[in-house]
């Protein structure tokens, strides 16, 4: 197998692996139980830890590809890290103030700029060669949004009164251990072996945020018009 080859045959099992994800997850990839009741402490912290990874992994498809478009562009871990942090941060903020009732998100428009910003950051992807300054500040901002998106389906599942909080946090923590393993997936995948060589870009990076921008342009439409 020549250099060249390589690359391209990582990049077509890379998406066929997305599409199959995309086939096998509704539009949504919000998952919904019924009520809970009788909970102790301990099975509020484990059974919303759970929720939390699961909302993402393998349920969050939207949020999946989102993490993965913020990693493509620059493979190393430091900088998709401080990507991750500031999106963290935000949509920490948005859940707990949608949770606690002080702001009400509208599912219609959350859902559809959700995946608008997906679209947005795999374009971004393909037209600019090098991670920029205002990156960071972007990524505040979808995260503010994502955050809202993740109590949209927290408030589908219910949070019980007692552990109100408990069961917030936990399920927080939950999301960023879902996508701590988007990262180091996608580093372990190819960033570490392919992300310094110079047909990364080309054979690796335009063509996943082409296919991540393709999905992201279908679910803003059927969201915007078919929901």
């Amino acid at each position: 197998m020549t250099k060249n080859n390589c690359p391209n045959r990582l990049t077509i099992l890379s998406i066929s692996g997305i599409i199959f994800l995309l086939l096998s997850q509704p539009a949504s990839a919000h998952v919904i139980v019924g009520e809970l009741e009788n909970l102790s402490k301990t099975d509020a912290a484990i059974l919303y830890l759970q929720l939390g990874f699961e909302h993402i992994v393998p349920l969050g498809l939207d949020h999946i590809l989102f993490v993965l478009s913020l990693y493509l562009l620059s493979p190393k871990l430091k900088p998709v890290l401080l990507q991750a942090t500031a999106f963290t941060v935000a949509h920490s903020i948005t859940l707990g103030l949608a949770m606690y009732k002080v702001i009400t998100p509208n599912s219609y428009w959350v859902e559809s700029l959700i995946a608008f910003s997906i679209l947005l950051v795999a374009l971004e992807n393909i037209y600019s060669s090098k991670l920029r300054g205002s990156r960071i500040a972007i990524v505040f901002l979808f995260g503010l949004l994502h955050g809202m998106g993740f109590a949209n389906a927290l408030g589908q599942l219910g949070l019980p009164e007692k552990y109100y909080l408990t069961s917030l946090v936990l399920f927080n923590v939950g999301v960023e251990l879902g996508q701590l393993v988007v990262i180091l997936s996608a580093f372990l995948l190819f960033g570490k072996w392919f992300g310094d060589k110079p047909y990364y870009r080309k054979y690796i990076v335009i063509p996943l945020s082409f296919m991540i921008a393709v999905i992201a342009a279908y679910w803003t439409i059927t969201r915007l018009f078919y929901s």
